[in-house]
């Protein structure tokens, strides 16, 4: 996929001579010739982003900040090195983190725009080595600057990834100063393949793992982020991403153990649900899934998804359950899944989020990869019940258009190598015409729900979905 298309943009000053002729020219009062100038503007099709919309005369709070921010970096000399400077960046700083992190605010965009992004760098570089405390708040103002790919562009031609990793590399024993940076590594990298390479370059794996050994597991939780987002794919300029090699590196540089390890503190870390996403994200092939089973990765999810159940806490077992589906990928590890009590487990897991589809569908898509090519399994999972909560969840919740998908996905390799399943005592009742009206009307449902019950149904049509449905009255 290219770069999307480029909107119509705007300078500020331009806009303002529009606000201004409103009301030179037109007579209007302040407040309704900035509505119309953006009114008119929103209607030709004009980005506004990063454009300071205030009324004429009132002044905009990002704007103050980042302009005192700069006489600071321009004076800066050594007595800059007093207290009181120091206590007016931080506030200037956390003001500007906040300011950014209002939801639909576009102070971001603002800061951004306005050369927030150029000069936080440049004031990280001489806080370095002075104020930890101050470096935070930089950091922690950076990553709410860094929101879109023209922002992190800026922070890359501006050295910014240099000076992070030079920080981090200099503080590896500040919990603070480490969670704030790797913040900052999330953010950059987050959407840019090119900064996921520098960083790449700059041995931010080796970086990561020494310090997932050094330090308490659960204090940096926005180093999980960091891994995650270093290992996804999500710049739309690139054909072929790098992010499966980047994978592999850390494998091969013993992320796995590190990770089981974080895995292993359970519900004492504060960070489960992040390591879980993060070890998702590097186990990208069957070699890497085996090698977390083999440092104990199987026993260390299956003892989360037992506790998340037991303690109510949905976003545990989903970050859980998504793993273990991706572990289970690997055809070594669906025995051992089997062999651990993997299935009891999971139905019992069921039962305790009964009423939450969010869960159940990745519960179904366990099942269905653990029967996939695996005859042996299906049998166990039908006689674990799988078939019985497949209907039934499927029955209670027909709004939930992937659970409805991961159960017939499921139900489909339960049966298709295993004959005798489709005649099991289990039923269901499917709402009336379900199959017909997906089959006709193929095109008004995702192509996933789709795909899931013509595979549940091919080769007989509605037959096969009978003979699982009421095996007693279809053979009759």
């Amino acid at each position: 996929m290219g770069p999307p298309k480029a909107s119509r943009s705007i300078s500020q000053q331009a806009f303002d001579e529009m606000v201004k002729e409103n009301i030179d020219d037109l007579g209007m009062d302040p407040t309704e010739a900035l509505r119309d100038a953006i009114e008119t503007l929103s209607l030709q099709g004009v980005n506004l982003s990063g454009i300071v919309t205030c009324v004429p005369g009132e002044s905009n709070p990002v704007i103050q900040s980042l302009d005192r921010l700069k006489q600071l970096d321009s004076d800066w000399t050594d007595r800059v090195k007093d207290e009181k400077v120091l206590e007016e960046l931080i506030e200037l700083f956390n003001k500007l983190s906040d300011l950014c992190r209002v939801q639909g605010s576009g102070n971001a965009a603002i800061a951004s725009k306005n050369g927030g992004v150029e000069l936080v760098c440049s004031i990280c570089s001489k806080l370095r080595g002075w104020s930890n405390h101050g470096l935070v708040s930089a950091f922690n103002t950076m990553a709410a600057f860094l929101h879109d790919l023209q922002s992190t562009e800026t922070f890359r031609k501006s050295g910014g990834e240099k000076i992070v990793m030079g920080i981090l590399h200099d503080e590896t024993q500040n919990v603070n100063i480490l969670n704030s940076g790797f913040s900052v590594v999330a953010a950059a990298a987050t959407g840019n393949e090119v900064l996921k390479e520098a960083f790449m370059d700059l041995k931010v794996d080796e970086l990561m793992i020494i310090i997932l050994k050094e330090q308490s597991k659960g204090n940096i939780p926005s180093l999980y982020d960091a891994i995650r987002v270093l290992l996804t794919s999500d710049d739309n300029r690139v054909v072929a991403s790098q992010v499966y090699g980047y994978a592999r590196i850390f494998a091969k540089k013993g992320i796995a153990e590190v990770l089981v390890n974080s895995l292993r503190e359970g519900f004492t870390s504060p960070s489960l649900v992040s390591a879980s996403i993060a070890l998702k994200a590097v186990a990208v092939n069957d070699e890497i899934c085996r090698s977390i089973a083999d440092h104990g990765g199987i026993e260390a999810v299956l003892l989360c998804i037992g506790d998340s159940g037991e303690q109510g806490n949905k976003a545990v077992a989903r970050a859980c359950c998504t793993l273990l589906s991706k572990l289970a990928g690997s055809d070594t590890n669906k025995s051992a899944i089997i062999e651990k009590g993997g299935l009891d487990r999971l139905i019992k897991l069921s039962a305790r989020f009964a009423d939450d589809p969010s869960v159940l569908q990745e519960v179904m898509s366990i099942i269905c990869t653990l029967s996939l090519r695996s005859p042996e399994n299906a049998a166990r999972a039908v006689e674990a019940g799988a078939g019985d909560l497949a209907i039934q969840s499927m029955q209670k919740f027909p709004g939930s258009l992937l659970l409805q998908r991961n159960s017939c996905l499921m139900i489909r390799n339960l049966v298709v190598r295993n004959p005798e399943n489709r005649q099991d005592n289990f039923y269901i009742s499917f709402p009336q015409n379900w199959y017909r009206e997906d089959h006709k009307e193929g095109q008004r449902k995702p192509r996933g729900l789709q795909r899931g019950c013509h595979r549940c149904s091919q080769g007989s049509g509605a037959r096969q979905l009978q003979l699982i449905a009421h095996p007693r009255t279809a053979t009759s």
